[in-house]
């Protein structure tokens, strides 16, 4: 490790100032790198967000739904939340199966990235799920979801148009078309 790469921050205290079954916030007081004190408030995420971008014959199937945090209805590709230390894999498959109904014979991992990472520690991992196989949906009753199949071209189009705003969906989107572009 450079000195440059050496952690700037120096943790004096922290304290668990919020705590639900899906996130906490937690307050340290810090000596910043200029040397002065300070406070730096981080939300912890209690699950790793997972993505899948369900794909066949150059469709692929995005879900709509309501997002209460930001008062706005959402396209994006199938996602939830996968626990601290349980497989990322399975989970993904899990929410894919409850989300759209659908089983995936092929997966792939595409990628992962964190999220907000001034103030968060979210991480995301995504997968690209083909072989699709059609069941029936299984929805938590937090959820109220459309499904949508649409050639995949016109999905790259809703994310370049701004139609598709969440990051997952289009960190996922945009990989793979960078990836089978020709």
């Amino acid at each position: 490790m450079s000195e440059d790469e050496k952690p700037p921050w120096q943790t004096l205290s922290s304290r668990m100032v919020y705590n639900n079954p899906w996130i906490g916030v937690r307050e340290d007081a810090v000596v910043r790198p200029d040397g002065e004190r300070g406070i730096y408030g981080v939300v912890h995420y209690k699950n790793t967000a997972i993505g899948i971008l369900p794909i066949e014959n150059d469709d692929i199937y995005l879900v709509g739904q309501y997002r209460y945090p930001l008062g706005i209805y959402s396209w994006e590709i199938p996602e939830g939340g996968c626990l601290e230390g349980d497989d990322f894999l399975k989970a993904a498959k899990r929410e894919l199966e409850e989300e759209t109904g659908l089983r995936a014979g092929n997966w792939a991992k595409l990628g992962e990235a964190h999220l907000s990472n001034s103030v968060s520690d979210e991480l995301a991992v995504w997968f690209l799920a083909t072989g699709l196989i059609q069941g029936k949906q299984q929805l938590e009753g937090t959820e109220k979801l459309i499904v949508r199949r649409l050639p995949f071209k016109e999905a790259l189009r809703m994310a370049l148009n701004g139609e598709i705003t969440d990051a997952i969906s289009l960190m996922a989107i945009f990989q793979y078309h960078l990836l089978n572009s020709k």
